[in-house]
């Protein structure tokens, strides 16, 4: 029998474990020839998710956990899901249902047909607000235009299946920043994309605002891209020419008419202006800056607490 790895992070998810546990069970039952296990991950959680995993795998042999030491991310979560893994293939999904297991059998038998990774294109419902769907279309069309990689908008999501030999590659990965989407995309291989609606979350609240959606981005485009370098360059060399340019054909006017060149508020305006480029241009530098000052300590992406295998 094959055997597949179902990888599952989980942060706050005390009431979500259980059930996607006996979601992916139903789904198995009704596959012949394949055998699973389900790795949780638990990302620092501060309810009693680690509680209701103990539980799970005292009932369940079926059920495995790592428990982080404290929260790392939902990435380092993922990798070390996948660290841990021995199926033939690794399938890693959310623990809130959003990614419905009743596709699984659909991933197993594209990568059945020869597909190294079987990617998923998130669809929004209609439920889904209108903000939500257009930031995210919007982060992915950053991402692809900033970036190396191609990333299909509502492509990025984390729920995938990948082929052994694929984890095996994945798991060499030693970056600070990890950005599995890209790294998915970047490695090539044989890949297939299929379609899904996202679902509201079965419990909890989500904990992915805003705010760390920007910082996603940001994670995205500087780890795979030194397009945002190039960018701070080329303004850098545009308004000055525009600011020489300009400011001379301000000061031959002056002395052809014999105004006085006071221009007190202008030189303000200049200041602050060019000021602000600057800080952007060091903001840019200094982001990419930090990226080799964290790489360089290779300090370990996660550091596991407690696992039950």
């Amino acid at each position: 029998m094959k055997k597949i790895s179902i990888v599952i992070p989980a942060y706050n998810e005390e009431g979500n474990v259980a059930l996607i546990h006996q979601k992916i069970k139903e789904v198995f039952d009704g596959l012949n020839n394949y055998d699973f296990e389900i790795i949780f991950v638990n990302d620092g959680s501060r309810d009693n998710t680690q509680q209701k995993l103990e539980e799970l795998s005292q009932k369940f042999e079926e059920v495995k956990f790592i428990e982080f030491s404290r929260n790392f991310g939902h990435q380092p979560a993922v990798k070390a899901g996948m660290d841990g893994a021995l199926g033939n293939a690794v399938i890693s999904m959310d623990g809130d249902l959003q990614h419905p297991p009743e596709l699984i059998p659909k991933m197993i038998q594209k990568w059945e047909e020869g597909y190294d990774v079987v990617l998923t294109i998130r669809k929004y419902p209609k439920e889904i607000s209108l903000f939500k769907r257009k930031t995210s279309d919007f982060f992915y069309k950053i991402l692809s235009g900033l970036s190396d990689v191609n990333l299909t908008k509502g492509g990025g999501s984390d729920f995938r299946l990948m082929d052994a030999n694929v984890v095996e590659v994945m798991r060499k990965f030693n970056e600070d920043d990890l950005f599995l989407r890209g790294l998915t995309s970047w490695m090539g291989f044989k890949q297939f994309a299929l379609d899904f609606t996202a679902s509201e979350r079965a419990s909890g609240e989500s904990s992915y605002n805003l705010k760390k959606m920007i910082t996603f981005a940001f994670t995205g485009i500087t780890a795979f891209s030194v397009k945002p370098l190039y960018i701070a360059a080329y303004l850098g060399f545009l308004f000055s020419g525009f600011s020489v340019i300009g400011y001379a054909a301000y000061v031959i006017h002056s002395f052809v008419t014999k105004t006085e060149i006071s221009g007190w508020a202008s030189l303000i305006m200049t200041i602050v202006f060019f000021g602000g480029l600057q800080l952007i241009i060091l903001g840019i530098i200094g982001i990419y800056l930090g990226k080799i000052f964290k790489q360089v300590k290779a300090r370990p992406n996660y550091i596991i607490k407690n696992k039950n295998f």
